[in-house]
């Protein structure tokens, strides 16, 4: 921990040298190299073979009601562990990504949110300086869980994702628990995790979930290198791209190693057209979660709503709502976060440059060939996968 600590500490230190202050003469928070390695709850230390059980679980199909969609349905590792669809079809959708379409008939709403990335979700909560604890990790665009272990568990009992007409959601999760059972191989695989052999139970399918979910990490990106020395990681056009990102207030929200202050902003992003209502956020606010920056390039399309295909987009919308005006009808121009009221943007291909520094294509993206039961590892996506 100490060593993790000094890593984050001198990337923070060095990154304080490009501060400046913000246009109101507060300061602003300073973004930092991730750390090499990651903390986990006292409960659920990792190991090779927990790991290993949870990537088939993540892969299995048979944790969905109807059998025909996977975590990794959603959290592909060719979209960088996100979707490339505005909001997700979870259940009797086929395909894969921006192709994966309802079956017909279908009475299935979509999934009302943009599925995000969960590389680096083992950081979620790290501040810039260097705390953070797993057990209380926030989770989803509204903050509504904490720990992986926990979010884990959420998708299999929502009905658009993973549930369905299959069962209740009071039975999902012990529904899900008798399948698993049923089979040698993960009855063997949970023993192996978990030192037992009466280990199947709903705890230790969100643990192994998580245990895997943690190991998918990419903290090397051109930032990351830089931040920790290597002054030639990142082109001069990205150096001057992260000055602009401190100077017009970018970091007051985008903060700490993962961009991300981890509270819920209010922001006007448009509503997805396809909902039949509008998704009013933490606690009907309209607030959501500021989302890492990390990775960019490979999760499009961007925010809640999955609204923005591009990033020059993005910072079209930040342009936009710097002079109070809302971008969404359902929110007034004075319930816009006073941050982004501060904001002086422009510069967008600076911006741009600059957040792509922080991609890192390193990322495991092993896929099963096979898994214990049987079904098509990633469920119904085709032959996409």
């Amino acid at each position: 921990m100490k060593k993790r600590l000094a890593t984050i500490l001198a990337g923070t230190a060095a990154f304080g040298l490009l501060l400046v202050a913000a246009r109101d003469g507060e300061s602003q928070g300073s973004p930092s190299a991730l750390p090499k390695s990651f903390a986990v709850p006292s409960d659920n230390p990792s190991s090779p073979e927990k790991v290993a059980l949870g990537r088939l679980l993540f892969w299995d199909p048979i944790l969905s009601g109807n059998r025909d969609v996977a975590c990794a349905t959603c959290h592909h590792p060719r979209f960088g562990y996100s979707e490339n669809r505005d909001i997700s079809i979870g259940v009797n959708g086929a395909g894969l990504g921006n192709n994966r379409e309802f079956a017909i008939p279908n009475s299935i709403p979509f999934v009302k949110r943009n599925s995000q990335t969960i590389l680096n979700v083992a950081f979620n909560g790290l501040d810039e300086t260097g705390r953070y604890n797993p057990s209380k990790a926030p989770m989803f665009w509204d903050l509504r869980v904490q720990s992986l272990e926990t979010q884990a568990l959420e998708p299999i009992k929502s009905f658009e994702e993973m549930r369905g007409n299959a069962y209740p959601e009071d039975r999902a999760l012990e529904t899900v628990v008798s399948r698993l059972r049923a089979f040698e191989e993960y009855r063997t695989l949970f023993a192996k995790a978990f030192g037992s052999e009466q280990v199947i139970d709903v705890r230790n399918v969100g643990k192994a979930l998580a245990a895997f979910q943690r190991s998918l990490i990419a903290n090397n990106s051109p930032f990351d290198r830089y931040m920790r020395g290597d002054t030639g990681a990142m082109t001069q056009a990205q150096i001057r791209g992260m000055r602009r990102f401190e100077r017009v207030g970018c970091a007051n929200c985008h903060n700490g190693p993962m961009f991300s202050d981890y509270k819920v902003h209010v922001l006007s992003v448009p509503e997805n057209p396809r909902l039949p209502e509008p998704d009013r956020g933490t606690d009907r606010t309209h607030a959501f979660r500021t989302a890492s920056l990390r990775n960019l390039a490979y999760t499009a399309p961007y925010m809640h709503s999955g609204v923005f295909e591009t990033l020059g987009d993005v910072v079209e919308f930040y342009d936009d709502i710097e002079r109070s005006r809302s971008q969404n009808p359902n929110v007034r121009n004075q319930q816009l976060d006073p941050l982004v009221r501060r904001l002086n943007v422009g510069g967008r291909r600076e911006l741009v440059e600059f957040l792509n520094a922080l991609n890192d294509d390193s990322f495991d993206r092993t896929i099963p060939q096979r898994v214990p039961s049987g079904l098509p590892p990633g469920g119904s996506i085709r032959n996409s996968n």
